[in-house]
């Protein structure tokens, strides 16, 4: 799909980009794209997180029921 694009089509982007959001707009942009990503990494990351803790608490209490007499 993309693979057409050169250096050219880049630059024209950027320019436009540029353009459209102003120099002095652009680190704050930047940031907040970046802040995004992160949060997006932890919400990613965290299930995973949760659902091993909750295997690990399932396994804990069913090894404790069957110790019982």
């Amino acid at each position: 799909m993309l693979q057409g694009l050169t250096g050219w089509h880049a630059l024209v982007v950027l320019a436009v980009i540029l353009l459209v959001f102003g120099a002095t707009r652009l680190p704050a942009l930047a940031r907040s794209v970046g802040q995004s990503v992160s949060i997006l990494k932890r919400e990613v990351a965290e299930p995973a997180r949760s659902t091993e803790d909750a295997t690990a608490d399932a396994d804990a209490s069913a090894a404790s029921t069957t110790a019982r007499p």
